[in-house]
């Protein structure tokens, strides 16, 4: 588990840790390099590469680019089995907790594992669990599961725990790419106060003031992705790993 391990490192030592995440439907692959290189001199610790909906064939070429610009993790965060490579650190090997759908719950894991074995990919188990953040997000459409209702923190608090029994090492929480709202710092703190492992926020995060919030009241990882990628602006980055890494 070195890339978990590392990723716990981090959060020791600076806090929490801030990940970028890349969407290869977005991101043009001669414009990795240089976001890459900003990222790594801007502070990030590290990179998310995946979507929901993936439309072209540049998943691989993505994660390749990446890894060969930078010695920060590069993880997975996979949409179904198809998104895996042989070129990234480790995959979030995610379950989506939250829905029903048994698809998401074990079939595209089982799909995923014995390439991710051939591959010698690092497998993080990740508990996924979707909350309400305004409007329908792309991962509640695909996915076919409803998100937990914003104002039920308790059904949040027991899949987490949930999760933690099944002996995963993460907790995601997750508004969805493109969301109206961020998860609720109130539900971020609940969870915090009743569950023992590593969680993660995405979805909905703007700036850098709502991603400081969410390392205040418990997120050991916090995921930016749409708020950057208009622009990947220096000081922007700066600004986002400044207010994450609450130890400096």
């Amino acid at each position: 588990m070195k890339i978990y391990k590392k990723i716990l490192e981090i959060i020791r030592k600076r806090g929490a840790a801030f990940f970028i995440l890349l969407d290869p439907d977005k991101l043009p692959k001669n414009k990795v390099r240089n976001l890459v290189k900003k990222s790594e001199k801007a502070g990030v610790d590290g990179f998310l590469i995946g979507s929901s909906l993936l439309l072209s064939s540049k998943f691989e070429d993505i994660v390749r680019e990446t890894k060969k610009n930078t010695k920060l993790p590069v993880i997975i965060f996979p949409g179904n089995a198809n998104q895996i490579s042989k070129y990234a650190d480790a995959i979030l090997f995610l379950s989506l907790i939250s829905g029903r759908n048994p698809h998401l719950l074990i079939g595209e894991q089982v799909k995923a594992a014995p390439l991710i074995k051939e591959y010698d990919l690092e497998a993080i188990p990740t508990g996924y669990i979707l909350i309400q953040s305004g409007k329908p997000t792309s991962v509640q459409f695909m996915s076919d599961t409803q998100p937990i209702p914003n104002d039920k923190p308790d059904i949040v608090k027991a899949h987490a725990l949930a999760a933690q029994y099944l002996g995963m090492k993460f907790v995601f929480l997750e508004a969805g790419s493109g969301a109206e709202n961020p998860v609720l710092d109130s539900i971020v703190k609940e969870v915090r106060n009743f569950i023992d492992i590593r969680i993660i926020v995405g979805g909905g995060i703007r700036t850098p003031q709502q991603a400081k919030s969410k390392v205040r009241n418990g997120a050991d990882v916090v995921i930016i992705g749409n708020a950057l990628e208009k622009s990947y602006d220096d000081k922007i980055l700066r600004d986002f790993a400044d207010a994450i890494h609450l130890k400096g």
